[in-house]
């Protein structure tokens, strides 16, 4: 007898709006077994009073060379975070945390799910850019957004 096992999926991104955007989701997170991956700080470790999760060190791209060695190591511990909660899914509202997560998961096979910023109405983000090639599916969040990315698929606002 076969038994419905549940999707494992994997959901991050950045603090901030990032991460705002990517708890709106939290209807689907009872339909999967899901864990949740952010960057640490005082109000995301609140969080893990009331879900799954991991934390990758904060770091802001406006300190260049402080940046390289944190996003150097979030690197390799995002490696280390997709061997030990083996997602099936990863779904993402982006920026720089979630980039290397994303081509972690597309080198073991397993799909990508990218939400661009319902911020970006005509312009994309950089993650997006990067992301974008090897996403399975790309939402946007605005209609003017498939001029940007032609193959994307229009979701309507998160909000």
């Amino acid at each position: 007898m076969k038994r419905n096992k549940k999707k494992k999926v994997m959901f991050i991104s950045s603090i901030g709006g990032h991460l705002t955007q990517l708890l709106q989701l939290k209807p689907l997170f009872e339909k999967y077994e899901y864990h949740i991956v952010t960057e640490e700080s005082s109000i995301t470790k609140e969080l893990a009073k009331e879900y799954p999760v991991s934390f990758l060190v904060y770091g802001a791209r406006n300190y260049l060379f402080s940046y390289l060695f944190k996003f150097s190591y979030n690197c390799i511990k995002s490696y280390f975070l997709f061997l030990r909660e083996r997602p099936d899914v990863i779904v993402t509202t982006g920026a720089h945390t979630a980039v290397p997560m994303c081509y972690i998961a597309k080198l073991f096979g397993r799909k990508v799910i990218y939400i661009e910023s319902f911020a970006k109405t005509t312009t994309p983000t950089l993650s997006g850019r990067l992301v974008y090639p090897i996403a399975d599916l790309f939402i946007v969040q605005w209609e003017s957004m498939k001029d940007v990315y032609p193959k994307a698929v229009y979701g309507g606002s998160i909000y």
